[in-house]
């Protein structure tokens, strides 16, 4: 038997029904023999318990969100396994040891209402901050119960005293006023895109019930969402309404108070924002506008009214080249701020608009082979001040505090968790099939230099997510402690080099980031760094698909792979939860000629009994409403019969995150890095 072909019935379609009594006996049993096996050891409890130490610390940075003088905060440590939302004010947040006003204690909110609840989001509405909508899971799945919380009182308000609610759903809301939402849920039949994401969206009014709420917009049923927003900046208040019609494409509207759309028309791929009188478009793909044209990448910006009549005339921010991506911007009071990536590190820069055109000046010095972003931009309110984040792999975060113009000084920095003496970072490229250079990070003991040694390297490739050097706590304490090597990959199909860093692999190209990710491998054991024997691999979800692609296609490339809530069953992914948004990433495998493309690749359609593959666990979560269970399980029951030498386990809360806590976070890293130890080490 080879896979599960289009022309073979699947025996293992009843592992897709989710809560099914037969299923979760299947996937009990399963866990009982990978924790067995893994868990057991007082090497494994040791790991376990210093992962949970440092998740549950109170040392650790409380990364603020600002809103005005307020910086809110959600937190979780030993004594608040579920979390404590909070908030304190920036002059008490920059003492050593802030005090905090506790808003709502999440496990005794649990507690009181016998539910497994898991912390989502919280939209104050601003400015007078007295209200809040809070996004609650069970289990953490996406699908979210919204509640009206009053933060003065610290108290939710029920539906009965006119509060706002939501039943579990995927829902979109904003804030319009007091009294008045935009929102976007499972209205009922029809009401609900193939993705599972609201179709319509309507304008809900306190005090009357949600089946009353008035119309605003409704898209295809094979649109991926819709939704609508406010812009509340004084003297500038807008509406706006988005279409997604795919994964990467949007229509946006300027919402009239009679109803009517005004359609902002830049390419449904590029990204709109605004502030004040300045429309910015980052593109994704070339555009051309009265014989100039722009490239992909590019981050350009001109007077919205002006454009909203027809005016053309850009201000080109910023320009990609072969070595140089835009990562992120965003706005102060007064000033733009620029992040790039250089070779896939940060480059820093504050722009800003006056009579005479735009300015450029560096921002800060941003240290090598590590990540520094922007944070806490709060342009309603916050005046020029920001806030900047910045690690790497052996650097544990340090979070400071400037404003343009000023200095910059450190706020907090986070304590060390492994050991990291004599531990280094370097970067490498190595050559894909089709001549691009692949640039990846390893890092290692100066001691490992001289021999090759065990090494795990780790992928994503997709949805233009960037994978840029950060600290690494249980990969220290897992694996770099033990002497093992870690290897980040950037391959094709992450944002590290742009827009086309990412549509280059898109559908037919796929096989492209598959290629880049083997090539890394090869060169990992060409310049001696490792062997195939000794070589692991991880990924999880998109990067889950990953793993699957090396095992069925590349499996003498490695001794060892962890697939973490993957995709696998390319067939019948976009039927499966939120699969449906990403045919635009993959292809619809219900048109012949795009499933021959993944036909070609799909793991589940294209195991082999007669080939070796290295040993894998796979793990999933039962409460994953995002990438289906049934992928992992299926694969895993699929191997077995095969005869392979598989593994499972399925955490049974958790969500596409794999874990609801800090507790089962700990067990499944512990997980992870007992397996590569056992099958990489042989210990």
């Amino acid at each position: 038997m080879t896979g599960v072909g289009e022309s073979v019935t699947d025996p293992y379609l009843w592992l897709e029904e989710v809560e099914g009594e037969r299923a979760l006996e299947w996937a009990k049993a399963r866990n009982e023999v990978a924790k067995r096996r893994f868990a057991t050891s007082e090497r494994f409890g040791e790991l376990e318990a210093r992962v949970l130490a440092m998740l549950d610390t109170d040392t650790r940075i409380a990364y603020p969100g600002r809103r005005g003088p307020w910086l809110y905060n959600y937190w979780r440590d030993r004594e608040h396994p579920k979390g404590l939302w909070r908030r304190t004010t920036f002059a008490e947040y920059a003492k050593q040891d802030p005090e905090w006003e506790i808003l709502i204690d999440l496990d005794a909110l649990a507690a009181a209402e016998d539910e497994n609840w898991v912390w989502g989001s919280a939209a104050v509405l601003r400015p007078e901050q007295r209200r809040a909508l809070i996004s609650l899971s069970r289990g953490g799945a996406d699908a979210k119960v919204v509640r009206e919380f009053d933060i003065e009182a610290k108290a939710f308000i029920s539906p009965e005293d006119g509060g706002f609610y939501l039943p579990e759903a995927k829902s979109d809301f904003a804030w319009i006023d007091d009294d008045t939402l935009y929102v976007g849920t499972d209205f009922g039949p029809g009401s609900l895109t193939d993705s599972g994401y609201p179709r319509v969206v309507k304008r809900w009014h306190r005090g009357t019930p949600l089946e009353a709420a008035e119309f605003v917009y409704e898209g295809e049923v094979t649109d991926v969402a819709v939704s609508a927003g406010y812009d509340r900046t004084p003297g500038y208040e807008r509406h706006f309404l988005g279409r997604a019609t795919d994964f990467f494409n949007e229509e946006v509207y300027l919402l009239e108070p009679d109803g009517t759309l005004r359609f902002i028309d830049v390419p449904s791929d590029a990204t709109e924002s605004w502030y004040k009188e300045l429309l910015l478009v980052r593109l994704k793909s070339p555009w051309e506008v009265n014989g100039t044209t722009y490239p992909s990448g590019s981050l350009l910006a001109t007077n919205f009214e002006e454009f909203l009549s027809g005016a053309r005339d850009f201000d080109v921010l910023f320009t990609p080249d072969a070595h140089t991506a835009l990562h992120g911007y965003g706005w102060t009071e007064n000033h733009l701020m620029l992040v790039t990536l250089e070779d896939v590190q940060t480059k820093l820069y504050v722009l800003t608009p006056g009579p005479d055109g735009w300015t450029r000046e560096p921002l800060a010095d941003a240290p090598r082979m590590a990540t520094t972003s922007v944070t806490n931009l709060d342009r309603l309110e916050g005046g020029d001040e920001f806030m900047l984040s910045t690690s790497g792999f052996t650097r544990p975060t340090t979070l400071m505090w400037g404003s343009v113009g000023g200095g910059v000084e450190v706020l907090k920095q986070e304590q060390e968790f492994f050991d990291a003496d004599g531990v280094e970072t370097e970067q490498f490229f190595a050559t894909s099939d089709d001549g691009t250079q692949i640039p990846y990070f390893v890092i290692r003991h100066r001691d490992r230099k001289g021999a090759p040694g065990p090494t795990v390297m780790s992928g994503y490739g997709g949805f233009e997510v960037s994978r840029t050097p950060g600290y690494f706590g249980a990969v220290g304490m897992g694996w770099l402690e033990r002497g093992g090597t870690y290897v980040m990959t950037n391959i094709r199909g992450g944002g590290e080099y742009g827009p086309e860093w990412h549509t280059s692999v898109l559908k037919a190209n796929r096989h492209k980031a598959y290629e880049d990710f083997a090539a890394i491998a090869r060169d990992l054991v060409a310049r001696g760094i490792t062997t195939h024997e000794q070589l692991g691999a991880v990924g999880g979800s998109n990067g889950g698909l990953l793993m699957g692609v090396m095992l069925t296609r590349y499996p003498e490339l490695f001794g060892a792979i962890v697939c973490q809530v993957p995709l696998l069953d390319m067939k019948r992914y976009h039927l499966l939860l939120a699969g449906a948004s990403w045919i635009a990433e993959y292809g619809d495998p219900d048109k012949p000629e795009e499933w021959e493309y993944i036909s070609k690749y799909s793991p589940y359609q294209n195991t082999s009994a007669d080939r070796r593959y290295p040993p894998i666990l796979l793990t999933t979560s039962t409460r994953d409403d995002r990438v289906h269970p049934g992928h992992a399980r299926k694969m895993a029951a699929l191997l077995e019969s095969e005869g392979h030498d598989v593994w499972y386990y399925e955490n049974i809360e958790g969500g596409h995150g794999g874990a609801a806590d800090n507790k089962q976070s700990a067990f499944q890293a512990a997980l992870v890095y007992e397996f590569f130890a056992q099958q990489l080490m042989k210990q």
